[in-house]
């Protein structure tokens, strides 16, 4: 009965690591293998060699691999950097070279503004179609999300920190007249609409405040970018920030609401 339970446990672990990181799963099943044939015991022996083996095959093989798959990490510069390096370390940071182009060139347009563009989960490194769960469509290297730029009214300071761990779940909610797109989505039955509350890993920075100018700026750079194909945004903050590019979309109640992050594709 021990032994079933063991299997049973690292099956659901390994469930858990592909769901997660895509390659999780595969290097856990290869470290349990490599950990049988070390004769030597130690403390947290099994662990230790699954941590070791992937950090090795995620920061070194993965960025080397992934571009025979038509897909590369996201590159990093002073504007254009990840809301959490979670994000990287789960292998959720690749993009087809296009998408990085758009992000490349809109940071230069943001030269001379305190505006960086911190993204959050992208894509998998490898096949598309692979879902990359819980997002409907970020399965092609074509998708990725923004966060949303801050101020700390406090000290007066543009800033970029955000109001949640995850990067996720804490909503930028309708306000007086706005149309509450939230609430329509909810009543027609889609009851997962706003979920993604579950998703923050705990709420921080209550001081910092939803920036207009500074995410109406960001925004419509992005949206003068030629090889931008849509970018999804809740109802009323396209109107809070009067957003009138034809690019910009309803997601639809099927996904989630998009007022924690904004969602761009080619």
């Amino acid at each position: 009965m021990r032994r079933i339970s063991r299997w049973a446990l690292q099956f659901l672990l390994f469930l858990f690591l592909t769901v997660a990181t895509q390659i999780g799963g595969i290097i856990l099943l290869f470290s349990l293998a490599i950990s049988v044939n070390i004769k030597k015991e130690f403390r947290f022996k099994k662990s230790l060699i699954f941590i070791g083996i992937y950090l090795i095959v995620t920061l070194a093989l993965v960025p080397i691999i992934a571009p025979l798959f038509g897909r590369e990490k996201v590159d990093h510069s002073h504007r254009i950097r990840p809301t959490t390096y979670a994000t990287v370390l789960l292998n959720r940071n690749y993009v087809k070279p296009r998408l990085n182009a758009l992000l490349q060139n809109a940071a230069k347009q943001l030269k001379g503004s305190s505006i960086e563009l911190r993204y959050l989960d992208a894509s998998f490194p490898f096949f598309d179609g692979f879902p990359l769960i819980p997002h409907l469509s970020h399965d092609d290297g074509e998708k990725i999300d923004l966060s949303f730029v801050y101020t700390e009214p406090r000290e007066k300071i543009d800033s970029h920190k955000k109001k949640s761990i995850s990067g996720y779940g804490v909503f930028e909610g309708p306000i007086g007249e706005e149309l509450d797109q939230i609430k329509v989505c909810k009543r027609r039955g889609y009851w997962h609409y706003d979920y993604a509350r579950f998703l923050t890993f705990g709420s921080i920075n209550d001081e910092i405040e939803f920036s207009i100018p500074l995410n109406q700026k960001m925004i419509n750079v992005i949206l003068n970018e030629k090889l931008l194909g849509k970018l999804f945004i809740e109802p009323h903050l396209r109107d809070r920030l009067n957003l009138k590019s034809s690019k910009v979309r309803f997601h639809g109640c099927q996904a989630v609401r998009h007022d924690d992050h904004v969602h761009l594709e080619l």
